[in-house]
Parts: structure tokens; C-alpha cells; sequence
């Protein structure tokens, strides 16, 4: 089915999307072998854990920079992110290892419970800092739900998983984050191609990508 000028792909991205986003991730990972972790996630050059662990990093971030009564415009939150290791994700989030594979996918979904809360209750005129532009909470949203469909995606490969996620939920992540390619081919494939993840019949495979995450009016 190819995408239109529907009112799925036009509608706002909620946190209902973004929880529906995270809720099919943490499912489809905890069926994952107990000894896959350790393999290379996809193209990334980070293992499976590390990935979840990037990830769920990201969703606190973006989560924390919405947190302030004024949030920056200028800068991030200054959390101190490291690497656990040379070539490591710095974050500001690591997960214990001695929880295993349930504790890490815990610690992945409370981060991104954060953000959920965040956009359920920060008022829509907000503004907050992201490096690809200043954003309001609509715009977080969409991003914590790109970065969980395509890190997801990433582990798919890793772990040896199918991951196939909503239509609908592509076509509004792109309409709002990537308009110049929301409209033409199928919601996934081109979601994957725009973040430099897939090729996509008509079009250059992207080496630099990013997204437009500027309010709409």
C-alpha cells in the first residue's frame, strides 16, 4: 500500500504513538535468544546491549530536555554522557548487566515511559533544543519514535528477528519529520531509506541524513 495525503500521515504524533512505538519494540526484543546480545547490532558498531542501552538513552534525553519549566534553546541538559568503552554509545544511561537481558529491556522501557509522560504533559507551545533544530513536544515525540523503529530495525539484524512495524505509525513519524519523503513509496521501506538505512527504487542511497524537527504551524 502506498502512502497518500491521508489523514493517518497528516494527524499530529501523540504520545499514544510514541507508547504504542515502545510497548511493540520492548515485545518483539524480549523474544530474542538469551545469548544474542553480544552480537553486532545491524550496521551499527555497537553490540545488541549496547544499542538498547543507546536507545534508551535517547528517549531520557529527550525526555530531560522537555523537563525544565524553561527549557534551553541553546544547548542540552548537561548530563554527563560517557562511553562504558573505546567506540562505545556515550550516554548518560547504562544498564546493569547483572540483570540480564529482562533488566535491560526494563530500563528501555522506563526511559521511554519518561518521554511518554513528557509529551503527555508539557504544554504544545513549548519549546526545547535538539541539534537538528529547536522542537516542541509533538516533535520529541516523533524522534523518540524514529529512533525506536530504526534502532529496533538495527536489532532486528542483530538478533536475528523479524521487525515489521505499523504502517500508519511510519506515515506520521515521516510526515512530520521527513515531509520530502513522506508520500511517494510504502511508510517503512522509506522510513529506513531516510535515515540511511535502505535503498529506495528512484532514489540515492543516503550517506548523511536528518531530520526536520521544527514545529509545525
Amino acid at each position: 500500500m502506498l502512502q497518500s495525503d491521508s489523514e493517518s500521515s497528516l494527524s499530529p504524533v501523540t504520545a499514544d504513538d510514541l507508547d504504542l512505538a515502545l510497548q511493540l519494540t520492548v515485545a518483539f526484543l524480549r523474544e530474542a535468544p538469551p545469548t544474542a546480545w553480544a552480537g553486532k547490532a545491524g550496521s551499527l558498531e555497537w553490540d545488541c546491549w549496547e544499542t538498547v542501552e543507546h536507545l534508551s538513552d535517547d528517549l531520557f534525553a529527550y525526555a530531560v530536555q522537555l523537563g525544565p519549566k524553561a527549557p534551553p534553546l541553546d544547548g542540552e541538559v548537561p548530563f554527563v554522557w560517557e562511553s562504558r568503552r573505546p567506540g562505545g554509545p556515550a550516554n548518560a544511561v547504562h544498564a546493569d548487566r547483572a540483570a540480564g537481558p529482562a533488566g535491560l529491556l526494563q530500563v528501555l522501557e522506563a526511559c521511554g515511559a519518561l518521554l511518554i509522560a513528557m509529551v503527555r504533559t508539557t504544554p504544545p507551545q513549548a519549546r526545547a533544543y535538539h541539534a537538528f533544530g529547536v522542537s516542541d513536544p509533538e516533535g520529541f515525540a516523533a524522534m523518540g519514535i524514529v529512533e525506536t523503529l530504526v534502532h529496533a530495525y538495527d536489532l532486528a539484524q542483530g538478533l536475528g528477528l523479524a521487525w515489521n512495524p505499523p504502517e500508519d505509525l511510519c506515515s506520521r513519524v515521516l510526515a512530520r519529520l521527513f515531509p520530502q519523503a513522506s508520500g511517494a513509496t510504502e511508510p517503512w521501506p522509506t522510513l529506513l531509506w531516510a535515515t540511511g538505512r535502505g535503498d529506495l527504487p528512484g532514489h540515492p542511497r543516503l550517506n548523511t541524513w536528518r531530520w526536520d524537527g521544527t514545529p509545525r504551524t
